[in-house]
């Protein structure tokens, strides 16, 4: 398993959160949605220009745009899923 930022995690890929490096208004606003050390995130979609990311965080989904999800580390528990559906 490897840590990475949140941002350069994959459609469908699954992690769990291993810090927030960010103080001040948007680590606060962060650390309210739930993305806190100890959550278990998967990259749901991405953008056609791959700003933002959409997440599933506790159930429900999130988006982040990239300057954010740069201060999130995530501890990689998985590779993404290939479909084979077409």
């Amino acid at each position: 398993m490897s840590e990475i930022s949140l941002r350069r995690m994959k459609v469908r890929q699954s992690g769990t959160i291993t810090s927030v490096k960010v103080g001040g208004i948007l680590g606060q606003r962060l650390r309210e949605m739930g993305l806190v050390p100890g959550t278990e995130i998967t990259i749901q979609g991405r953008a056609p220009l791959y700003d933002p990311v959409a997440l599933r965080v506790m159930g429900g989904t999130l988006t982040l745009r990239n300057n954010e999800a740069d201060f999130i580390m995530v501890e990689v528990t998985d590779e993404p899923e290939i479909s084979t559906d077409k």
